[in-house]
Formats: structure tokens, sequence, C-alpha cells
């Protein structure tokens, strides 16, 4: 069986990706802006086909296992999702209640005046970690990857304890915040 292949998504095949925010800020620290997230994965879910099969938003990146269907590409769909994000996660920032506003804005403004292809703010790095998956077992060690980050990071005792991952979905929880993620059998396997 192949082991993943490191590359830009190329196809709808299914593939584990990592997005992380420029200079690891932790702009997750906030629900509200984890919120601008899941509602952006459920926007694309409905309307770009994209099929969610695991997920955790950390303070400072994103993890996910996705794939999409034609006449969709994943590529556009995550470019989209990223762009879409940035722009709704800096309007956040200047409306809304955020103690560390100027410093973010100063952060985010110069990562974007160092991109040719940014005219204001840059959120998110360049590119995605994505990984295309191959074979059950390598799937399932990219879902448990994801699902213990936070016990990792000590965030949490438990995956499922962490609310904004897929891994209350896999323990058939009654309160998940993304209802739309279809888990994949057998249900969440001990590392």
């Amino acid at each position: 069986m192949r082991q993943g292949v490191k590359r830009n998504i190329k196809d709808n095949k299914s593939y584990y990706i990592s997005m992380t925010v420029v200079r690891w800020i932790d702009i997750f620290s906030r629900k509200s802006q984890r919120d601008i997230f899941i509602n952006s994965l459920k926007f694309c879910i409905a309307n770009e086909d994209l099929k969610v099969y695991a997920y955790c938003i950390m303070s400072n990146h994103v993890h996910l296992i996705v794939n999409s269907n034609e006449p969709f590409q994943l590529s556009d769909t995550i470019r989209d999702l990223k762009k879409f994000t940035s722009k709704a996660m800096i309007t956040e920032i200047i409306d809304g209640k955020e103690s560390r506003r100027e410093w973010l804005l100063q952060l985010f403004r110069q990562e974007g005046l160092q991109d040719c292809k940014n005219k204001n703010y840059k959120v998110w790095q360049t590119g995605n970690h994505a990984i295309e998956l191959y074979g059950e077992k390598f799937t399932w060690v990219k879902i448990n990857y994801i699902h213990y980050n936070p016990v990792k990071a000590g965030l949490v005792d438990q995956p499922d304890h962490w609310s904004y991952s897929s891994a209350s979905n896999y323990q058939d929880k009654e309160k998940v915040v993304l209802e739309e993620v279809i888990c994949i059998s057998p249900r969440l396997q001990a590392l």
C-alpha cells in the first residue's frame, strides 16, 4: 500500500490538508473566528459539494480530511475557503471586540505587503500542506492525528472534549459543531 504523497491539490481525491495562519498567529483563540471558519465550511459543503471527513481547528492552524466531486475542484474550493475566511476574519477584527486589534492588523498587513498577490492583509500562509490519502490504514493515521492534536497540545484530556473537532462526531456525541461531517467506519480508534 502506498503512503501519502505530499503535493499540491491537483484532483478531487481525498486529502489531508493543513492550513496555517501566517506567523502562527493565534487567531482561532477567539470563538468568533472559529465560527467564521465553521460557517465557511458549511457553505462549501452546501454549495460546492465539499465532503468533510475530519477536521480540527487549533489556535493557529486547521487540519482537514476532505474531497469534492465534479464539477467542483477541491483546489478551487480550498482557495475560495481561505480567501473568504481571510476577509471575514479581518472584518471581525476591525468591527468586533478584539482586544488585539491593532497588533493583529499590523501583522496581517505586514504579511500582505510581502505578498505580490495580496493588496491588503494576509491571514493564511501561502499553499497548503496537502497529502493525498491512500488506503484505510493511512487515512486512520491522519484522522487520529487530527483528533489527538488538542490532546497532545495539552488543551484537553480526550479528543472529543475539544469542541472544534470532528472527534465528537466519531464518538456519536449529541452536541457537535459541524453536523455535516461524514464519519468513516470504524469509529474513532485509539492511537
